[in-house]
């Protein structure tokens, strides 16, 4: 038997799942971690709490697979991207709390280059729009914000990475300071033509070149675990959390096209060796580099997804637990008219606005949490929908079906007003772990468990699929209601 080892390190939580050579997971181990909100518009996360909790579940995993690190082949690891790391080369102590993707403290800083008039060659370069999303002007504000750190950085002493980054260098006691391309490429300081860093943007964000990880391919061995527990277990595999969700959902021809539910939604589509334009506010974005072959990905992404239903259940206490949305949203016929916009991060695409906050708009006497909850999910439908049309207008091609993924991808009454919103079939595989099947796929290419990302179609089965009930009219005046609350929310923090 064949045995891979898939390290998720999410926003929300860390996984770690055992998979065998037919993409089954065998054992999955998990755990939360603290969420930080200095600031209305910040979030954080403790880097070394991510490391411990990423380590605990990974050898809890093995243990619960009955293996050791003897029994694995390689180590894969997935990552929400954009977060940002700065820590000590020598110590690797952080210098700070990490800043997460969701975080908004840059706003005003992108829109200080955008007066500048940087915006286009950004736009040209990274194929990303100049948004606090990304990494650059994170890494700014930290160097910027913690005292010495840019003279740290000038002595070389410190190093930067995105999640992917951190953990190699923890799980190699910091031998290995590295990125690979998938997650490189979103940062906004490279060119997508070259896939590595480039001078005039490391420039315009003021980034010193002294602290970036080197550039690898997405599937290929690095360096072998050095950690009690994963000692010697080759890493062999690196992919951002969306471009490995496209692989698990094996996504691999130009067309194909998978949406995550996770914290936030992604949509996502494989444009081969082709870097993708849009029009329409999506994203350009390297999707993987398997071999000396790279595929590039066109991209919408929305901020708040299934993290609504987390603030649901943190914020106004309205559930206990996240799998209770769907029974409490079952329980109303409709949303009676209410409408949520999760704006809880601003807006990503189409809109790009870091100034929009959330909405609720219709509220009576007799809405109650069941309506609210209905309209939740509502809300996660409609902002994929807008994901969706923009995609069609971009490449002039009408999606047939929509593969899905992601834990809110369980949730059946998600998935059918998904289906009615969006007009046509939505698609369940029998695997949602779809993020970490992606980078054991890329960590069994590069240590021979497959020859060809061909050979991985075969595990891909569908599970459930979801026909649209609706009729045009009923989804055509929802969305039209939609849009006007979406209208409502846009701007609110400039206020």
């Amino acid at each position: 038997m064949t045995f891979l080892l898939a390290l998720d390190q999410g926003t929300t939580s860390s996984r770690a799942i055992v998979f065998d050579a037919e993409g089954r997971a065998l054992a999955i181990a998990q755990r939360e971690f603290e969420q930080h909100f200095p600031a209305p518009d910040r979030v954080e996360h403790d880097a070394q709490e991510i490391w411990r909790t990423q380590r605990d579940v990974a050898i809890e995993a093995l243990a619960r697979a009955r293996l050791d690190a003897s029994d694995i082949r390689a180590i894969g690891i997935t990552n929400q991207r954009e977060t940002t790391v700065v820590w000590d080369r020598r110590t690797l102590e952080p210098i700070g709390r990490a800043i997460v993707w969701q975080d908004r403290r840059t706003a005003d800083r992108c829109a200080r280059l955008r007066d500048e008039g940087h915006e286009p060659t950004i736009r040209a370069k990274t194929g990303l729009m100049l948004d606090p999303y990304f990494s650059a002007t994170k890494i700014a504000w930290m160097l910027d914000h913690h005292d010495g750190a840019r003279a740290r950085a000038d002595r070389g002493e410190l190093a930067f990475g995105t999640i992917d980054s951190w953990l190699v260098a923890r799980l190699t006691n910091g031998s290995h300071h590295v990125t690979d391309v998938s997650n490189a490429s979103r940062t906004s300081l490279v060119d997508l033509a070259t896939r590595d860093w480039d001078d005039e943007l490391l420039a315009m964000f003021d980034v010193p070149r002294s602290v970036l990880p080197d550039i690898v391919p997405s599937s290929g061995v690095v360096a072998d675990a050095s950690v009690e527990g994963l000692r010697g277990i080759p890493i062999a595999g690196i992919l951002g959390d969306q471009q490995a969700a496209l692989a698990g959902q094996a996504c691999l021809e130009p067309g194909e096209a998978k949406n995550t539910y996770g914290t936030g939604c992604f949509l996502l589509l494989n444009t081969g060796g082709n870097v993708p334009h849009s029009d329409s506010g999506l994203l350009s974005t390297v999707a993987w580099t398997f071999g000396d072959v790279t595929s590039y990905a066109l991209e919408g992404s929305v901020f708040i997804g299934g993290a609504a239903v987390q603030w649901l259940r943190d914020g106004l206490g309205i559930l206990e637990s996240s799998s209770e949305i769907e029974p409490l949203a079952r329980s109303v016929p409709d949303s009676g008219d209410l409408v949520f916009v999760p704006a809880l991060a601003g807006l990503g695409t189409p809109h790009w606005d870091p100034h929009a906050r959330g909405i609720l708009v219709g509220i009576t006497r007799g809405t109650t949490a069941a309506h609210i909850a209905r309209a939740t999910l509502e809300g996660i439908a409609h902002q994929v929908v807008d994901l969706t049309s923009a995609m069609q207008a971009d490449t002039n091609t009408a999606i047939s079906e929509l593969r899905v993924d992601g834990g809110a991808a369980s949730n059946d009454l998600l998935l059918q007003i998904q289906a009615d919103l969006l007009r046509v079939p939505v698609v369940r595989p029998d695997i949602l772990e779809t993020t970490a099947l992606g980078t054991a796929y890329a960590a069994g290419l590069a240590t021979g468990v497959w020859n060809e990302p061909d050979e991985i179609r075969q595990n891909w089965r569908e599970d459930a699929r979801f026909e649209p009930r609706m009729s045009d009219a009923e989804a055509e005046q929802a969305r039209e209601r939609w849009a006007e609350a979406v209208e409502r929310s846009r701007g609110w923090a400039k206020h």
